[in-house]
């Protein structure tokens, strides 16, 4: 019996190995290391790369150059356990020692790790012609790759906050680019240095001619890029001036390993950080916000009136740096309402009331026009309106009915004098 044909084996791809300026084995150590562990390194902008081995294409580890101060030769040892050749790099926060085989390694490490970083071909150091082409085709590489791209001091704030940073986080840098104020799409730069203990800010401007960033100095200089004009205000100097770099190395949000009890994988859980909740009570999640209730002051006396709330002054400031919303305010009629005004004479009819239980001197005669229907319709719709309560619409009530029978008896004594 013929057995079923296996499918043919497919081979796995192999992923691309990174492509660097310069790579060869290295050995590293850390500050919190205790021997030296080798390395497959690479160097690739102003980052250098470390591998497991020369077939790896995942880095381990990670090395950034930009905050590198000063690279140092490390005197030979002498001694036969540890024949090999020393130097050290010393960053801002950190200081890197490293061992290669041989003088030539050492001076290769140093020409292109100082070409990348500075952006010239170092002129000290011992390398034979085919080297130095080799630091010149890595130069050429860098400078188109930083023309592209945006340095890591060019932070997009005014030039008060660019102030305010460099005062706060002066261990960060004393160098920072922003964006120019003046809306030309140029660049301004920010340096703070310290003198005699007081501090001295200076701001410079920087011109976006074409292709070209011309720095506004007393002598104008041009140059390709923007890393460029970090790197004129550094090399000029003399390396006061450091770039700005926000320490983003410490997590905010607490996280940990979970194990999943269905499939007992294990996951990572991150626990999302509650918003700092100011005083007073907290605002809704969604929707717009609610306005607190108005307290509504009752009427103390009926020949006193609360008076009519002034509507300029029920407008609800937003609170700064909350997102907007839509507020809603009762007081203030809708546009899509019609508005009914009324008449002027309100004042006039609320004061009458009070002096109704005065009799008259003289009688007068009543208007035909207006009968008593009519006028204790009127009473009664003016109680309605501006008398709300029950004791006014009494005491109005109380007031008619004494008018009315004042004025029958009126009626009737006329009637019996012309008798």
């Amino acid at each position: 019996m013929a057995s079923a044909l296996s499918p043919p084996r497919v081979p796995k791809p192999k992923c691309a190995l990174p492509s660097h300026y310069y790579e060869n084995f290295l050995e590293k150590k850390g500050p919190c290391d205790r021997d030296y562990k080798k390395f497959w390194a690479g160097l690739k902008g102003c980052t250098l790369y470390f591998y497991n081995s020369n077939r790896d294409s995942q880095h381990v580890e990670k090395l950034d150059l930009t905050a590198l101060v000063k690279l140092t030769d490390d005197p030979p040892w002498g001694s036969s356990r540890d024949p090999g050749i020393h130097f050290s790099l010393v960053l801002r926060n950190q200081e890197i020692k490293f061992k290669v085989e041989s003088l030539e390694s050492r001076e290769m490490w140093k020409g292109f790790i100082l070409t990348v970083v500075e952006l010239r071909i170092p002129s000290n150091l011992t390398l034979l012609p085919g080297h130095l082409y080799m630091m010149a085709e890595a130069l050429a590489k860098e400078e188109a790759r930083r023309a592209l791209e945006v340095p890591s001091c060019f932070l997009k704030v005014s030039r008060l906050e660019a102030q305010l940073l460099l005062e706060r986080y002066p261990e960060c840098g004393n160098l920072l680019l922003r964006p120019s104020g003046d809306g030309t799409g140029g660049v301004s730069v920010t340096t703070r240095q310290t003198l005699n203990g007081s501090s001295v800010v200076h701001h410079y401007k920087v011109k976006h001619e074409g292709p070209k960033y011309v720095i506004d100095v007393e002598e104008p200089f041009s140059c390709d890029s923007l890393d460029a004009v970090v790197n004129y205000f550094v090399t000029r100097t003399k390396k006061s001036l450091v770039p700005f770099l926000p320490d983003e190395d410490y997590e905010k949000v607490l996280g940990y390993v979970e194990a999943d009890n269905e499939n007992g994988e294990s996951v990572w859980v991150a626990r999302e950080a509650p918003a700092p909740r100011g005083p007073g009570p907290a605002p809704p999640s969604g929707g717009p916000r609610q306005l607190p209730p108005v307290p509504v002051t009752p009427v103390s006396s009926p020949n006193k009136l609360t008076p009519l709330p002034n509507e300029d002054e029920n407008y609800v400031t937003p609170i700064a740096h909350t997102p907007a919303a839509t507020y809603v305010n009762g007081d203030v009629p809708s546009p899509s309402r019609p508005v009914i005004r009324k008449p002027k004479k309100v004042a006039q009819v609320q004061a009458k009331p009070p002096k109704l239980p005065k009799p008259p001197v003289a009688p007068k005669p009543e208007p035909q026009g207006l009968n008593g229907g009519l006028a204790k319709k009127l009473a009664g719709n003016s109680a309605q309106a501006f008398f709300p309560t029950t004791g006014l619409a009494d005491l109005t009530a109380e007031l008619e009915e004494k008018l009315r029978k004042r004025r029958a008896l009126e009626h009737s004594a006329g009637h019996a004098g012309d008798l």
